[in-house]
């Protein structure tokens, strides 16, 4: 392991590989400053121009992009009041009142160099543990995997922001999209409706250019005029001192645990991972008064965690091919475009390319803490650009991203058509994230159900005398029961409460 590593740090510092995770880290951190935009978009609508690259170059690029882009919302968290991604909610809390009462040079620095604390925190865990989790996922048949990717589907329901049957419908929807074409196992084409441009089915980048970027770009679109006054950076110094790291280490290295350990879990992303951490400072803290204020305990707990956060999602995309985040989810959609099988043979297959990527997020890391602390001055003059600007471009890229992969317009309407799809999921409140991985699951889902199917001569017995698979479906059936049984908990323990006020 410890060779394979070196050689993989070796191999991803040599020029092109270097170059290629620099401009992705770079990108992702200036299109994670900018409200309105996401690494997710930008992965996307890099995918198509990936197609004829180097299949580990073009990982490199997007693990770059990923980790640079959720590093780089705490810029405009701190100064706008509005995280440029979803997982810096919660630096909004304190980073912008830090910055309100004078020191948005403290708040971006402690922010900072928080990210790289959690994201090489978490990188030891993707070290250590990846190897011995693909081993073990190697011994699963079709069933166990089969019943683990219910369970993360499942999961990412049960835990989606909303409720959790909005999660499921989402999920549900994800897999109904992936269901017209080709049936693999008897040749026959399904759902087209006479379409002949649907005999292979939806593509994935289409479907990810329409749910995450053109909704993104319909909302932004209705959105045009707000904008917020930002604060200015000034000339203030922009990084964590030593004495900082020995007065919250305790907090960063709680909050690393957290946010990798909930990145593990599939499709629950890195805002929840920066929610919870922030909780836990909040509770643990000797002055939770000030959370909320400016509070540098919660700064770094948020930041910490949702940098944390990539790394945990890694291990289990790279050890079962399960993604851990809709971000690792267009990972696997990469990985399948460039004709790489996911899952837990991955390691065996391909296993330079797979320690190229953990290299590469152990790099990028350190590139991201590098780029931000000497450029941060310069994004924070970027997350003035009117979106005006901004949307004709990314609209631009979209089409062609999307006319590129096939040379059709079939695949241009689905972008729109889903676009449209996401919008409206978006304003009912529906979980994009969901929809997307349940679209991505969902072949998997099928192959493995068949596989398992044909090997008992189409019984189910196995799927609960086998102990793995019957425990991933236990875990499942625990998951989908919990929302229902919790409030009627809550409600006995009101009732008890209520009770023994009354009794004298």
């Amino acid at each position: 392991m410890t060779l394979d590593l070196l050689d993989a740090l070796v191999f991803v510092l040599t020029p092109v590989p270097l170059f290629w995770l620099l401009l992705g880290v770079t990108a992702g951190i200036f299109v994670g400053a900018i409200p309105g935009l996401s690494g997710g978009m930008l992965i996307v609508l890099v995918m198509p121009l990936t197609f004829y690259m180097d299949s580990t170059f073009a990982l490199v690029l997007m693990i770059g992009i990923y980790v640079g882009s959720v590093s780089g919302g705490l810029i405009s968290a701190t100064l706008l009041r509005m995280p440029g991604t979803p997982s810096s909610i919660m630096t909004t809390f304190d980073g912008y009142p830090m910055a309100r009462d004078g020191k948005p040079g403290r708040a971006l620095g402690l922010g900072i160099g928080s990210s790289l604390v959690g994201g090489l925190i978490a990188g030891i865990f993707l070290v250590v543990l990846s190897p011995p989790l693909s081993r073990w996922a190697t011994t699963f048949g079709p069933w166990e995997y089969f019943a683990l990717v219910v369970m993360a589907l499942v999961l990412i329901a049960a835990i989606s922001q909303g409720s959790m049957i909005k999660g499921l419908l989402a999920g549900i929807l994800g897999v109904a999209v992936a269901m017209p074409g080709l049936n693999e196992s008897d040749g026959q084409l399904r759902l087209t409706l006479g379409f002949h441009a649907l005999d292979n089915g939806f593509d994935l980048l289409p479907v990810l250019l329409g749910v995450f970027v053109m909704s993104q770009i319909i909302k932004d679109a209705l959105e045009i005029e707000k904008r917020a006054i930002p604060l200015t950076l000034g000339s203030a110094p922009v990084w964590m001192r030593l004495a900082d790291l020995r007065r919250h280490g305790m907090n960063m290295l709680r909050s690393s645990v957290i946010g990798t350990w909930i990145g593990i879990l599939p499709g629950v992303g890195a805002s929840i991972s920066s929610m919870v951490a922030y909780g836990v400072a909040r509770s643990v803290s000797k002055h939770p008064e000030e959370f909320g204020t400016g509070s540098e305990e919660g700064i770094v707990a948020s930041e910490t965690a949702n940098n944390a956060n990539v790394g945990g999602a890694l291990i289990p995309l790279v050890t079962m091919g399960i993604p851990g985040s809709p971000m690792d989810a267009f990972l696997l959609g990469a990985l399948i475009l460039h004709n790489i099988q996911p899952g837990p043979l991955l390691f065996q297959t391909n296993k330079a390319l797979v320690w190229a990527m953990i290299a590469a997020y152990l790099i990028g890391n350190v590139a991201m803490f590098l780029i931000m602390t000497l450029s941060v001055r310069w994004v924070g003059r970027l997350i003035n650009v009117h979106r005006a600007y901004l949307l004709p471009a990314i609209f631009f890229f979209c089409v062609i991203g999307a006319f590129a992969l096939s040379n059709r317009m079939f695949d241009v309407w689905v972008v729109i058509g889903f676009g449209v799809v996401g919008f409206a999921l978006e304003r009912a409140n529906i979980p994009l994230g969901p929809f997307v991985i349940g679209f991505v699951l969902s072949r998997i889902l099928e192959g493995q159900l068949r596989s398992a199917l044909m090997s008992s001569g189409g019984s189910l017995d196995e799927l609960f005398t086998r102990p793995i698979a019957l425990t991933f479906l236990v875990v499942s059936l625990a998951m989908l029961a919990y929302p229902l049984i919790d409030p009627w908990r809550r409600r006995l323990r009101n009732h008890a409460q209520v009770k023994q006020r009354r009794s004298p």
